[in-house]
């Protein structure tokens, strides 16, 4: 059951047709400054790593701290809107600020985010999407460059957008704080960094206001603890790294840094992430056994990871001698291509576990053949896009344009199969909103209630 007054707040959010830019992310949060001068403040919090300002809107004067920061995958474009309309309603409304200071991160990393901007006006199909899509290289991410320490991996080359989100989380000491991530296909889950029944029945009530199924397929890892329908505890990398080791498998390539919730632990911070998708699976919430047995669906997904590594990796070795411009779609290939093959290892040893042995649902049937496609529209996108690019500046060698042509081929087979393989629906941008909107401020009076 929802709260009339949050109800009241989620009918706030307007309708969108698209995605905004970094530019309109900025702007806005420029111009609610402007027009509240008594209220809110605009400064510069860090630098990207082209140059970029990171701009950071905090408003009130409360006694506790929130930070929301979007963009901390630059994939991940839901939170920019969210962001500005949280900053809009606070600005406008003293009630709704709470006991807060409000520290509203407009785009933790702009460079990559503009290199996703070719589909942030649609059309909003899987196809377009992973043609424009970028994510960078592991330790590029701005959310898995945070210092880590354990066992055999070490990891201290923070970045500068990493480093300006440091230094707001030391000022601000948050009681609350989130980074507005997003996923793709499926249903709607959350992450909390500490059990907090009374905020997750209200997280798990808000998809069903826009009929948006939860996500009871495969967490994003196995190590992962659920807390309760579609809600679990973040993802830890010390958890990762001792579920890998523990298969026999060398973790160190899975892992870069920690995330923004570790190093906001020391402060007791309360953190939360909504994981909305832009498409639904209406598969998502079906735990209807199947005839399927668990183990051999793992198997199964190994298989196709292996098979997608293979392709990928055949035309990545072919041409990486060639290649000349060091561009961030070729980093990117570099690093999440061999990965494929560690995550099909992984599953390979796990698909053994007696616990396996049961019949797979019908969301962990879909969710597999989901992350597959993903994983292939993604990881080919980024790989076609560097191979443009070397083509583009006038690097077109014989293997260059040969393994252009042929990926193309591939990845248009690929496009199809997605497209017809998980039946889905675009979900409008403005129930998106909604939810995450509605996630953050529920997120925010619980850790002071």
């Amino acid at each position: 059951m929802l709260d009339p007054t949050l109800i009241c707040e989620l009918d706030t959010v307007p309708r969108y047709d698209r995605f905004a830019t970094v530019d309109e992310v900025h702007e806005s949060l420029t111009r609610l400054a402007a027009a509240h001068p008594g209220t809110a403040t605009l400064r510069r919090i860090g630098t990207s790593r082209l140059g970029e300002p990171m701009l950071c809107l905090t408003v009130g004067d409360g006694p506790n701290h929130a930070i929301v920061a979007a963009g901390p995958h630059p994939n991940e474009a839901i939170g920019g809107l969210t962001a500005v309309h949280l900053a809009s309603r606070l600005c406008a409304d003293r009630d709704l600020r709470g006991p807060y200071t409000w520290h509203i991160v407009g785009c933790l990393d702009p460079d990559g985010t503009r290199l996703n901007e070719g589909w942030f006006a649609g059309p909003f199909t899987k196809a377009h999407y992973g043609r424009h899509f970028y994510r960078p290289a592991g330790d590029e991410q701005v959310e898995w460059t945070f210092p880590f320490s354990y066992k055999r991996a070490y990891f201290d080359r923070v970045m500068p957008e990493t480093l300006a989100l440091m230094r707001l989380i030391d000022e601000a000491r948050p009681t609350f704080m989130t980074t507005l991530h997003n996923s793709e296909l499926g249903g709607v889950f959350y992450y909390l960094s500490r059990p907090e029944p009374a905020l997750q029945a209200v997280l798990t009530a808000l998809p069903g206001r826009y009929v948006l199924p939860l996500h009871a397929g495969e967490p994003e890892h196995p190590s992962i603890t659920r807390l309760a329908e579609a809600v679990f505890l973040n993802l830890r990398m010390e958890d990762v790294y001792d579920y890998t080791e523990a298969l026999g498998q060398d973790p160190t390539p899975l892992i870069t840094g920690a995330a923004s919730d570790s190093y906001a632990a020391r402060y007791g911070t309360l953190c939360m992430i909504a994981e909305l998708p832009y498409w639904i699976d209406p598969a998502a919430d079906d735990t209807t056994p199947t005839a399927d047995v668990y183990a051999d669906l793992v198997r199964a997904q190994a298989a196709d990871l292996r098979s997608t590594h293979a392709v990928l990796d055949g035309a990545l070795s072919n041409v990486v001698r060639d290649a000349v411009s060091g561009s961030p779609f070729l980093r990117a290939s570099r690093h999440f291509i061999p990965l494929l093959a560690e995550m099909a290892a992984v599953r390979e040893q796990r698909a053994d576990a007696l616990e396996n042995n049961r019949q797979a649902t019908v969301a962990e049937l879909s969710s597999r053949r989901g992350l597959v496609h993903s994983y292939r529209l993604r990881f080919g996108g980024m790989l076609l896009r560097a191979l443009e690019g070397e083509v583009a500046i006038g690097n077109g060698t014989p293997a260059i344009r040969r393994h252009l042509s042929a990926l193309s081929k591939t990845y248009d087979e690929w496009c199809a199969d997605a497209e017809a393989g998980t039946p889905s629906r675009t979900i409008p941008i403005g129930d998106l909103v909604a939810v995450q909107y509605g996630a953050v401020l529920a997120g925010a009076s619980h850790a002071v209630g």
